[in-house]
This record gives C-alpha cells, structure tokens and sequence, in this order.
C-alpha cells in the first residue's frame, strides 16, 4: 500500500516527495493522508530488525494535530445520530438532508 501511495505522489518525506525506496532516518518527518486526515509523523529512531505492531509507537512520533481528530469524530457522530448501521440504502431525501448537513459545517 505504502509503494503505491509513494507513485502516487502522496507521502513526502521533510516536504519532498518520497519514492518507495526513500531511505528514512531519525528526525525525518513524514506526511501522507488517510482517511480524510493529513498525519504527521516524526521518526525518532530506527529499528535493527523488523518489529510488531505493538512496539512501532516505540520509534515514531505521531505529530498530527488534535483538532483535526476531533472534527472527525464530529462528523461520525453526526452520521450516527442521523441514520443508523444497517437500515438499508439512504432515499433520496435522506441524501439531500446529509448534503444540507455537510454544507452547514
């Protein structure tokens, strides 16, 4: 996943772009986006070996601001609050409410 968003032009490492073969050093900053956030991530060091995903908060800094978390969570709970899991397809007027909605913000 992480070498198709490198061709895509999505991750930059300290402001440039990144090839999938960038190598990453200590104190690099990294940018890319998922799910509609902009992260930001600071290496603090490198491991010797591959490491589980339990330890990998150990070498990075996550440095994304909390604003924007929770306008995200905002948005979750204002799609929950409006129309719950699993009721089927949304009807017309159901979509135009959620435009409305999402235009008021």
């Amino acid at each position: 996943m992480v070498t198709e968003a490198c061709k895509k032009n999505h991750i930059t490492v300290n402001g440039q772009l990144a090839k999938p073969s960038k190598e990453v050093f200590p104190s690099d900053t990294i940018t890319f986006r998922k799910d509609q956030i902009t992260q930001i991530i600071t290496v603090l060091d490198i491991p010797e070996s591959r490491v589980g995903a339990k330890l990998v908060d150990i070498y990075r800094k996550n440095e994304t601001p909390a604003e924007v978390y929770q306008h995200l969570e905002l948005l979750k709970l204002s799609k929950e609050h409006y129309r719950k899991t699993g009721d089927g397809r949304p009807t017309k007027k159901d979509r135009r409410d959620l435009d409305d909605f999402g235009n008021e913000l």
